[in-house]
């Protein structure tokens, strides 16, 4: 049987077809946006909040429920949907405001990333939507009765489940790459009959009201009655398209304009406005749309009365002109199932690893979710920042605000999103691990998102690249040279071959980026590293991005490392170079040479160095007018210096002679070098190891991560050692106490936003980093390293054993237990209970460092979505793990015989 999907990858990368024009690329949430906000003040959730964005038309983007659009966003598909009791037309996912939550901005809905190919050949997503009134003003007000210390209220806190919900299926399928069958199935989870209004709706992106000119900005388009359930769209760049809505529903048509009466109580340029489809359902307000069936957005209005435990369908064909169907409807579920067969054939054979039926449900969510989460990004800083000829000049301070260094930033692009309702925006670091998350199963679309940041339109003049649009200037870890190195790995490892040329392009862009890191982030050239909070937001006990109150620096034992960490990666992608490009050697010499000196600075004993031989470990350290002090917090940011490990084939090395004699110079004649860096030759197998730490305090630094009394949780590697529950970091400085206290759940603080919290919960992009690196430690030492796993139990494992012990603590979080109980849905009892629930998977943005209850964004399938990786691994290694599960006598024979 051929594998028709990738083909159509096959066919989309030489450009035969373009299977990838459509797909889930419509926001989740616009509103809210930092491009949408043209305030004086920067705040972007009160310029435009849920309550406008029904009546608005957005500047920069769309949003929709579940909805898909052309990568370039000009014509979106989405439904909306009423109960007949809510007070408005549920036609995007509502949330708390950052400032309304007691946590941040929070979503406070039910929808699932049930199913996705690649090309979106075939996409399903389930939303929940409840029979009884949307509690809208419940949430917003319970919420703003709590405090930090207090749970987040969910929706399903409110008890509005309880009387019954509908159960909304959205699928599409492509019968062609501009062909997409679309079927809306909805089901009564509720006791008595009850009535759905379903509405189906394509709307053009509003790019002509701004006054500009150019790419991005089309001239307006038009929608138009073609027939009695049909309806022509014309798009001046994108074509003619027909959508077909099978039965009779009744044709809605408005304009996607502001309703500039509603909003700011001025007169509307507009008689048919983008709230029109709201008043005319929910308020009855007939004159609301056009009645001459024309305008840029519509809907087909089905009014489904559906009995209890009963489904309905409806049925609706989005189509080229140039291929639409004389019989829309026919072959219209044999289509489907053929996608649907199409995308189980692809990713059994892209996850190929002999997995139970639940582990490859999860897998499959996950994967899911990574397309899914690929969002239509468009903001043009310079263009924000100067505001545009049909609208008020933007205050003078937005000049000296927000971004106003990144105004060569022009980004129009279908981008993997961290959440797409919760975070609808690329943040530099996360992306790194969704393309990592992805190499499995579409390497092509991860290698272009880790292209696409280092091109001259997103990465700065000076080098540097964008953070995420709160602040493209901030700091994050720097892996991307990582996440190319792993891509380039795992799709070659995939059979999807080693793609050089990407490694190269990628490999030269990586070398503008770690010149930025040296220029900015070591700006007394001592090989200590600064940089921000680095994507560990709270970890610190000050703001890592703002100044010292005392004055001074912080030099930080994770930015020292990550640049550590840069320099072995680009060492080990230099060396491949090197086999056909012998020029490269010289490159990587110089990163050993770098990595020398940083790993020279980082265990440096007393002065500035970050290692405290005393305890065993690495610490941020503060250097003011009055000395030098280390900040003794046993977080994550000492564990990062075990990521920069590098093991070194001596049958590699000979093909490079360049490279090997510098080598064997460096170990005759710079000595008290070589003893500052783990620099170590094993004669028997021709190996050579680069690291931070020494064997001894690689030794020293596990015994507190593999301590359950501390890093070590039934669920991986917590983020702030546990013994910080008992014993608080405290630092007194100038009167004023400063306190960091393990927190295993939500963030305690609001340093640092208060959303997200590095305060004790377990991160799965930091402990996929520490598994990687525990390999490559096995990978030299074997099993002449034995470590105590857990910490004081008397187990004793390799290197590898202990990296597979911590895969499998992680891939716990997401199976259910005999009660069918996942740890990630904490203490929610529908998902182990409701046959509705009991297979959704949500892959939450971290877990409780105790409990192992899904916190933060409940749909980061980006970086969390490297579950799927993990999961595959323990399934392709189960009957190994059983092994391994044994007593610790059985470990170190089994040690012996090797």
């Amino acid at each position: 049987m051929v594998d028709a999907e990738r083909e159509r990858l096959d066919e989309d990368t030489r450009r035969v077809h373009n299977w990838r024009r459509w797909g889930p690329y419509l926001s989740d949430r616009q509103w809210g946006t930092v491009r949408e906000d043209y305030s004086a003040t920067g705040e972007c959730w009160d310029y435009l909040p849920h309550d406008h964005a029904r009546s608005r038309a957005y500047r920069w983007g769309e949003d929709g429920l579940l909805g898909i659009c052309d990568r370039e966003c000009r014509l979106c598909f989405s439904i909306a949907l009423w109960n007949g009791k809510d007070p408005i037309l549920k036609e995007r996912l509502f949330g708390l405001a950052g400032p309304e939550g007691n946590h941040g901005e929070d979503c406070k809905e039910l929808y699932y990333h049930l199913d996705a190919t690649p090309t979106s050949s075939y996409l399903k997503a389930l939303y929940k939507y409840p029979q009884a009134p949307y509690p809208y003003a419940k949430l917003v007000e319970e919420n703003r009765k709590r405090g930090r210390l207090d749970r987040e209220y969910e929706i399903e806190d409110t008890g509005v489940f309880e009387s019954g919900y509908w159960d909304v299926f959205l699928e599409y399928a492509k019968a062609g790459p501009e062909d997409i069958l679309i079927r809306v199935t909805v089901a009564n989870r509720g006791p008595e009959s009850a009535t759905l209004h379903v509405l189906p709706t394509a709307w053009l992106r509003n790019t002509w009201a701004w006054g500009r000119q150019g790419e991005g900005y089309d001239p307006k388009g038009s929608i138009d009655r073609a027939g009695p359930a049909s309806v022509d769209i014309v798009h001046p760049t994108l074509g003619g398209y027909r959508m077909d809505a099978e039965g009779t529903p009744e044709l809605l048509f408005t304009d996607n304009e502001s309703n500039t009466q509603r909003l700011w109580n001025a007169e509307s340029a507009h008689e048919y406005v983008k709230d029109a489809f709201h008043r005319r359902v929910v308020g009855g307000e007939g004159g609301a749309v056009n009645p001459a069936g024309t305008g840029t957005k519509c809907a087909a209005w089905y009014v489904l009365e559906v009995p209890p435990g009963e489904e309905r369908v409806v049925r609706l064909r989005l189509s080229a002109k140039t291929v639409t169907p004389a019989a829309p409807f026919d072959r219209f579920d044999q289509v489907f199932a053929a996608r649907i067969a199409e995308a189980d054939k692809f990713h059994r054979s892209a996850r190929n690893a002999e997995m139970t039926d639940e582990e490859r449900s999860i897998v499959r969510q996950a994967d899911a979710g990574l397309v899914w989460s690929r969002k239509f990004y468009h903001y043009i800083v310079e263009h924000w920042l100067d505001g545009d000829p049909t609208s008020p000049p933007p205050p003078e301070s937005r000049k000296r605000g927000r971004n106003r260094g990144w105004q060569q930033l022009w980004a129009r692009d279908v981008i993997s999103m961290p959440d797409g309702w919760e975070y609808p925006w690329f943040a530099a670091w996360d992306l790194a691990f969704h393309a990592v998350a992805m190499a499995r199963f579409d390497p092509q679309f991860a290698k272009h998102q880790l292209l696409l940041l280092m091109r001259e339109w997103y990465m700065h003049p000076n080098g540097q690249l964008p953070a995420y649009e709160f602040a493209f200037g901030d700091v994050n870890p720097p892996v991307h040279a990582w996440a190319v190195w792993r891509i380039y790995k795992l799709a070659g490892e995939a059979g999807y071959g080693y793609d050089r040329e990407f490694l190269e392009r990628a490999f030269d862009k990586c070398l503008i980026n770690f010149t930025w890191w040296v220029n900015r982030e070591d700006a007394e050239g001592d090989n200590l590293f600064t940089g921000g909070f680095l994507g560990l937001d709270n970890v610190g006990v000050f703001d890592r991005s703002q100044p010292l109150p005392t004055g001074g620096k912080l030099v930080q034992a994770d930015a020292t490392a990550w640049m550590a960490f840069y320099c072995t990666t680009m060492l080990a992608m230099a060396l491949e170079l090197a086999r056909a490009e012998p020029m490269y050697a010289d490159l990587a010499l110089k990163f050993f040479d770098h990595l020398v000196a940083i790993a020279k600075a980082a265990n440096t004993l007393g002065g500035k160095g970050l290692w405290s031989e005393e305890d065993g470990f690495y610490y941020d350290q503060m250097h003011t007018n009055d000395g030098n002090q280390m900040l003794k917090i046993r977080s994550m940011v000492g564990l990062v210096p075990l990521f920069a490990v590098e093991s070194l084939d001596d049958e590699l090395l000979h093909t490079l002679p360049v490279f090997s004699e510098r080598l064997e110079w460096f170990f005759k004649n710079r000595p008290e070098l070589a003893a500052t860096i783990a620099i170590e030759l094993d004669a028997n197998r021709q190996h050579r190891l680069l690291a931070i730490p020494s064997r001894p305090k690689l030794e020293r630094v596990l015994a507190y991560m593999l301590d359950e009394n501390e890093f070590l949780s039934p669920y991986g590697i917590r983020s702030l050692s546990r013994v910080h529950h008992d014993h608080p970091y405290l630092l007194h400085l100038d009167g004023q106490t400063y306190e960091v206290k393990y927190a295993p759940g939500e963030s305690e603080t609001g340093l640092f936003g208060g959303n997200s919290n590095w305060r004790g919960p377990v991160w799965f992009p930091m402990n996929y980093l520490l598994i990687e690196a525990l390999k490559r430690y096995h990978r030299f030492y074997g099993d002449t390293l034995l470590v105590e796993c857990p910490t004081g139990s008397g187990n004793r494992m390799n290197l590898g054993d202990v990296a597979e012990e911590l895969e499998h603590r992680l891939v716990k979080l997401f199976l259910p237990d005999a009660g069918g109980k996942r740890p990630s849905h904490g203490d929610n009892p529908r998902y182990a209970q409701d046959p509705h629930f009991r297979d959704l998977v949500l892959f939450y943005e971290y877990f409780d460092g105790d409990t192992g209850r899904g916190l933060g964004a409940n749909h980061q399938t980006g970086w969390s979505a490297l579950a799927a990786n993990l999961v595959e691994r323990v399934a392709g290694t189960r009957r190994g793990y059983a092994i391994r599960a044994e007593p610790s006598l059985r470990r170190e024979n089994r040690a012996v015989k090797r």
